[in-house]
């Protein structure tokens, strides 16, 4: 697949999944990394409206944070090619970057192109690959995104605590225990660690773990009606993981274009964020 002619953007199905569990992994010295070209017909409306609905969203134009569920579709179609010599089960989300740029024009294509970097390894061992998506509509930028993955655990060494900041507190959440099926119904992303407590053990979680993308939205959400104003920018580093059942409050220095999540007074996710 190519810029010039990209393939049909493929949905998170379960021949996706079983794809996912069957690929081999590959030695990185000498390795290629891919560039891959996808094509969505249309913005699933009906996705969308479920989507704001689900994460609070009160404005009707697109969420920065929607554009993901589009481009995790690319980085998992990426991340299964050949060329790229990770497995994807076992990888971790650490890092989130998205931008919108233009509003899509309806009825019109977009073509997202991803390129892969991965970095050298740290000093532990650990490995990061970074997944850089620009979707774009007859040459316009849309929206980038920019995912960061763990796919090579370094040598464990004493984890430092990650104390929840002392950020004037926006709003809080509770996660109903049915929050990761639900957001899995919405974006596709089926991964057991964040469905049910049998499913996350297999994983090697006690209980299942929000997704947390869905901390970002929902992070995003309430820094939307707080500003008074759409994000068009929004970056998020994942710290620690948020159990379903558990209870989640927002932090922010909204001069600044700061927020901090925190659960258990540890912090979930940090990052920055840039309004219209």
């Amino acid at each position: 697949m190519t810029a010039d002619s990209p393939s049909p953007l493929p949905s998170l199905g379960a021949a996706t999944l079983l794809r996912a569990l069957v690929k081999r992994p590959r030695r990185l010295n000498g390795v290629r990394t891919p560039r891959t070209a996808y094509v969505l017909d249309s913005i699933d409306s009906n996705q969308l409206r479920r989507y704001r609905q689900a994460l609070g969203f009160r404005d009707e134009g697109i969420p920065v944070t929607y554009y993901y569920l589009l481009a995790q579709r690319a980085h998992v179609a990426t991340m299964l090619d050949d060329a790229f010599p990770f497995r994807l089960p076992g990888t971790v989300h650490t890092e989130n970057a998205l931008r919108a740029l233009a509003e899509p024009r309806r009825g019109v294509p977009l073509v997202l192109s991803t390129t892969v970097n991965i970095r050298p390894p740290a000093e532990n061992g650990a490995v990061y690959a970074e997944l850089d998506t620009v979707a774009r509509q007859q040459g316009t930028d849309i929206f980038t995104c920019r995912s960061t993955y763990l796919v090579v655990r370094g040598e464990s060494g004493r984890k430092r605590r990650q104390d929840a900041r002392d950020l004037p507190v926006l709003a809080g959440w509770r996660l109903p225990r049915n929050t990761g099926r639900a957001y899995a119904r919405i974006s596709g992303d089926w991964n057991p660690i964040h469905l049910w407590t049998w499913s996350a053990r297999l994983m090697g979680m006690k209980r299942p773990i929000v997704h947390g993308m869905h901390t970002l939205a929902r992070a995003c959400a309430e820094l939307e009606q707080a500003c008074g104003r759409r994000i068009l920018a929004l970056e998020g580093r994942f710290r620690a993981p948020a159990a379903l059942g558990s209870e989640l409050v927002l932090g922010a220095d909204l001069a600044a274009g700061s927020f901090a999540v925190g659960g258990g007074r540890r912090i979930v996710a940090e990052g920055s964020f840039r309004t219209i």
